[in-house]
């Protein structure tokens, strides 16, 4: 029998929001308050917003819907989506 607890999966987060200079660290602590580091990070400017997409090789399965709703609460965001291995799970509009 499978403990669904430490089920593990690849994680991707896509953020969409208001291009501010305190942005990147605020995605980022939804991360490292569960002790998480991404493997991959992007971030580049498109006009007015910024574009950031964080890739995780192994996280926690139960964790995917907290960080998704966490960065969903930033100020300034605009779009969440998180996707599970190659399917999208959640996806959040501001």
């Amino acid at each position: 029998m499978s403990d669904v607890s430490s089920a593990v999966s690849a994680a991707q987060f896509t953020v969409v929001a208001e291009a501010y200079p305190g942005l990147l660290s605020r995605v980022l602590e939804p991360l490292a308050k569960r002790d998480l580091t991404p493997d991959r990070l992007r971030a580049h400017r498109e006009g007015d917003v910024l574009r950031v997409e964080i890739g995780l090789d192994a996280m926690p399965l139960e964790m995917l819907h907290l960080v998704a709703g966490n960065l969903g609460q930033i100020i300034g965001v605009r779009r969440v989506e998180a996707m599970e291995g190659r399917h999208v799970r959640l996806a959040v509009a501001a």
